[in-house]
């Protein structure tokens, strides 16, 4: 698959139909990485017109903000809104909440307002007005759990749409004890992710994992590449790898389309 950045539309005289903001994690993370590919092959299938910035992206700036370093934090983001505006972009999709987050709430204050939209908001738009369509049953039966992070759910109340792909899949959705507006954080958010924890008597994360072993599912869907981490690592603290899946929503989607 051979993505296009924005510079070659433009080249080309051509506007993608939206942008998509790969993010730090989707671009550098073996992990995230393979989200992103999944991701991308979602709107390839749905034949969406989407460009990335390639080389032209940098971070949003969300970890520097959280860590208390504004300066740095608009230093990244007066780059990023440069390039962005400099190339027209109306629409923007990520998947990862701490990117849509950012790029959602904090960018217009600064001179970059776009409409932003989550890849589970999008992945779910795609399926509703017909442009994809789920075949067959990968997962249908299969006992998913779905774990709210905390930037799409309780930040910007985002609860439905990536439940609605859920059930599209034909799965037997349970939902955890601490769900939607009562969720519990994986653990990484506010750059706790780059950081030992502080001291305490148990993970955040391996918390959060008992919450995802109490509802007896084989699959743990995620949306944000923190979570998957956090939720990952958790599973081998119980030595459960093997019998819980963390999967992200793209690549649930990916492999029944």
């Amino acid at each position: 698959m051979t993505i296009k950045t924005v510079q070659d539309y433009i080249s080309a005289g051509e506007t993608p139909e939206i942008l998509f903001w790969v993010g730090c994690a989707g671009s550098y993370d073996e992990r995230a990485q393979r989200v992103s590919k999944a991701f991308a092959s979602i709107l390839e299938k749905a034949q969406v017109k989407f460009a990335i910035l390639g080389i032209e992206e940098g971070c949003t700036g969300d970890p520097a903000k959280r860590a208390g370093n504004e300066f740095l934090f608009q230093m990244q983001a007066l780059q990023n809104i440069q390039v962005m505006n400099a190339y027209g972009v109306k629409r923007i999709v990520t998947a990862c909440p701490h990117c849509f987050n950012t790029l959602k709430n904090e960018y217009p204050a600064l001179g970059g307002v776009y409409e932003v939209v989550h890849h589970t908001q999008l992945i779910n738009e795609l399926l509703e007005t017909g442009r994809l369509a789920i075949e067959g049953g990968a997962f249908k039966g299969k006992k998913i759990t779905y774990h709210d992070s905390c930037y799409l759910g309780r930040a910007n109340r985002i609860y439905e749409a990536p439940r609605m792909v859920i059930e599209k899949l034909d799965a037997d959705l349970v939902e955890m004890k601490r769900c939607k507006t009562n969720g519990l954080c994986c653990g990484a958010g506010g750059a706790q992710m780059f950081k030992e924890a502080e001291h305490g008597n148990k993970e955040v994360n391996v918390e959060r994992t008992e919450d995802v072993i109490a509802t007896g599912a084989e699959i743990v869907a995620v949306n944000c590449p923190f979570c998957n981490t956090m939720i990952k690592d958790g599973t081998k603290h119980f030595e459960k790898e093997d019998q819980i899946q963390v999967l992200d929503i793209a690549e649930l989607v990916n492999q029944s389309i």
